[in-house]
């Protein structure tokens, strides 16, 4: 079972010097290769894609650790072991179309792409794309950035052969689900539930809509840009 917490902000301390390349390898033999991430295309990237990169300058010191890294407008950068299972479970092939929804800074748009799936990246806060526009272009260069309300998805690519939700959601908006390509597409996403409730789920697209399969346990927090809008109670 994975669980991920984020520590409090003034725990957070970044050290003069950190040896990043060691904390990337510690990081694939303690917490991604023991916990049925097995696939060699993820293990490589994850030991070669500088993972700080992705991280807002103040807070690298969490890049390699097992939690969710909170970022700017109540966002986060999923734990490692949850993105890697995702991708994981997303069985990416070379070629395919792939939609990142809620890709934040970009860091398992670059994963996806490096198990050779052409990948389109959707994020709608600014200050995320400004840092996913800083190290896209040199670490996953073939990643097509694009800005636009996640709810919405992004249609200039569809139909999509994967596409993954980066965060954990009640439902599926209809706009995505439609933009899955039928007979084979594969939609990755964690269903909200109460503290470990929340599972990874694999949706499939079928003549009769989305067929969606529980996976594993995966406490992601919620993708407020795609959580139900509250109306007023009287």
């Amino acid at each position: 079972m994975y669980r991920s917490a984020c520590p409090p902000m003034d725990q957070v301390l970044t050290p003069p010097s950190l040896d990043f390349a060691d904390a990337r390898k510690r990081m694939v033999d303690s917490q991604i290769r023991p916990s049925h991430v097995s696939d060699p295309r993820i293990l490589a990237a994850m030991r070669d894609l500088p993972r700080e990169k992705f991280v807002p300058p103040g807070l690298i010191a969490l890049a390699y650790a097992d939690a969710d890294i909170p970022l700017d407008g109540g966002r986060f950068m999923a734990a490692p072991l949850a993105i890697a299972r995702l991708v994981q479970l997303a069985r990416p092939e070379s070629g395919e179309r792939a939609l990142v929804v809620g890709a934040g800074t970009g860091y398992g748009a670059a994963l996806l792409a490096a198990c050779g799936a052409r990948v389109t990246a959707l994020e709608e806060n600014l200050s995320l794309v400004a840092i996913a526009r800083r190290v896209l272009p040199a670490l996953a260069p073939d990643v097509v950035l694009a800005v636009g309300a996640l709810a919405g998805g992004w249609k200039d690519g569809a139909p999509y052969d994967i596409i993954l939700i980066e965060g954990a959601v009640h439902a599926v908006p209809p706009a995505i689900a439609a933009q899955l390509r039928a007979g084979g597409g594969r939609l990755v996403t964690v269903r909200a539930g109460r503290g470990l409730a929340s599972r990874a789920i694999l949706a499939e697209a079928t003549p009769a809509g989305l067929t969606m399969r529980d996976t594993f346990d995966c406490a992601l927090p919620a993708l407020r840009a795609l959580l139900p809008q509250q109306g007023f109670v009287f």
